[in-house]
């Protein structure tokens, strides 16, 4: 074991040379901080703002709207690089979630009716409200443009509002954060169907029947027992592209197709147990053996196999994509959408914080988010359809509610979406950041004031320290 433990730390990133010592391994230490995704999409997005209102503001423009043509067989993508993000790359972000709404569905904390009712109807009021509140402001200016802005204020940005909620350590009880995870992901649910639904202009019917095909032949590959990525990743590809024509907007694919995935393990943790001792048995046989490194390395990758076969496929495809989602296409979608120029725009800065479609995003983010949450939780609560976690009150959904207010990723998405207008667009854009970022701090500052269960105690002791000996 110490020289398994030798050989551990003698790899390059863990030696003492410049680079891994200096500059991967701090790397490495921050992607493990749970707000780091959160922390890296802040500084794209303020880069991005800058850059776009910067003397080199058309180097910005210009960088995003460089057209792209690939030509594979029958595909062919003719794109600029912003929706090749927006298209591409965030499909995968959005597998990605896909894979985490599949888990919490099976068997996690969505996976049963009396466990999903309270965090689902809490979810649905804060996304009914905020669209309410929405349509409030635009409405009047009778724009049907303007109205198509409804889903913007709906969406949560589970990386921001985890992220905050972990910076507040144990003021936040792990139910209310298990609470908040599992109403961000029926407020993704509710995002994905907002955006398959009324944000499809038209619709190829033929390209949707091969999007269709592809997805039954991935039912019958896993149904087949099928697990090499080498199969999975071209027809993903495929879906992906068909979808892409068919009108539904692309990123859909990857959602259905994170909602595909097996998240069980092909053996069980006895089942790997026994196949482990039985291959480390033969290994000590094979040691003395005339052919011992030849044998052994076939034990190595015999162990390897089963280990692999041991983790279940969403496990394993989450870990390797979470942190390319998190700390680069998240940030790369930021620094692509939230360019939001105001000096020098059609409309003046002053003029483009007054418009309704801002004031409606930024209401509905700040305001109807919490009010949703809050309304809905207490009346769940008072019917009994669910319970509070323990250590979480009302005053401590408040401050969820208003954590769930940090729309950003997904509210830039919709926003990209709902409107041609590029004004329309900047406004709402600028919306989501005065919105989210109020929200954010309002929620932090509720939550901060929660006592700690270590603040609890100290009380309770001196309280029962001042306490008169009654014998």
């Amino acid at each position: 074991m110490a020289e398994i433990q030798d050989r551990i730390h003698d790899t390059w990133i863990e030696s003492d040379a410049l680079v891994p010592k200096r500059f991967l391994r701090p790397v490495l230490q921050f992607t493990r901080v749970e707000a780091a995704g959160g922390i890296l999409l802040l500084i794209a997005a303020i880069i991005a703002i800058a850059w776009a209102n910067s003397p080199w503001y058309e180097s910005y423009f210009a960088l995003f709207n460089t057209e792209f043509e690939l030509i594979f067989g029958p595909i062919h993508l003719n794109e600029n690089l912003k929706l090749l993000i927006n298209d591409g790359l965030m499909a995968i972000f959005f597998f990605v979630v896909g894979l985490e709404i599949k888990r919490e569905l099976v068997v996690g904390e969505l996976n049963s009716i009396k466990k999903a009712s309270l965090p689902a109807l809490a979810a649905l009021g804060g996304m009914v409200i905020p669209a309410l509140i929405y349509l409030a402001f635009v409405i009047p200016t009778g724009d049907p443009e303007a109205i198509r802005g409804w889903g913007i204020p709906m969406a949560t940005d589970i990386a921001f509002s985890v992220g905050v909620v972990a910076l507040l350590g144990s003021r936040v009880a792990v139910g209310a954060k298990l609470f908040l995870l599992a109403l961000a992901i029926v407020d993704d649910i509710g995002a994905i169907a907002v955006i398959a639904i009324f944000y499809t202009e038209s619709l190829n019917v033929t390209f949707l029947l091969m999007a269709v095909g592809g997805l039954a032949l991935v039912a019958l590959a896993k149904r087949a027992g099928i697990q090499s990525m080498l199969f999975y990743v071209p027809v993903g590809i495929f879906v992906w592209y068909s979808l892409l024509e068919s009108g539904i907007h692309a990123t859909i694919a990857g959602v259905v197709l994170g909602l595909m995935t097996p998240v069980y393990a092909k053996y069980s943790d006895e089942q790997f147990r026994q196949k482990a001792v039985t291959v480390l048995d033969r290994w000590d046989v094979n040691r003395a053996s005339p052919h011992a490194e030849e044998r052994l390395d076939q034990d190595a990758l015999e162990l390897a196999a089963v280990a692999k076969a041991s983790v279940s496929p969403l496990n394993r495809i989450e870990h390797a994509l979470h942190p390319w989602s998190s700390f680069v296409i998240v940030p790369l979608f930021a620094l692509a959408n939230a360019g939001v120029r105001f000096i020098g725009a059609e409309a003046s800065f002053s003029e483009q914080l007054t418009s309704p479609i801002l004031l409606g995003v930024a209401v509905g983010l700040m305001v109807g988010k919490p009010l949703g949450i809050t309304l809905a939780t207490w009346i769940g609560v008072k019917l009994k359809l669910g319970v509070l976690p323990r250590r979480t009150s009302m005053k401590t959904i408040m401050g969820l509610g208003a954590l769930a207010g940090i729309g950003f990723t997904v509210s830039l998405f919709v926003s990209e979406l709902a409107f041609r207008h590029e004004l329309f667009a900047n406004e709402a854009k600028l919306g989501i950041f005065i919105g989210s970022g109020i929200a954010g701090v309002v929620g932090f500052i509720i939550l901060r004031s929660m006592r700690t269960p270590e603040e609890d105690h100290e009380e309770a002791t001196e309280r029962l320290a001042s306490t008169p000996d009654s014998s």
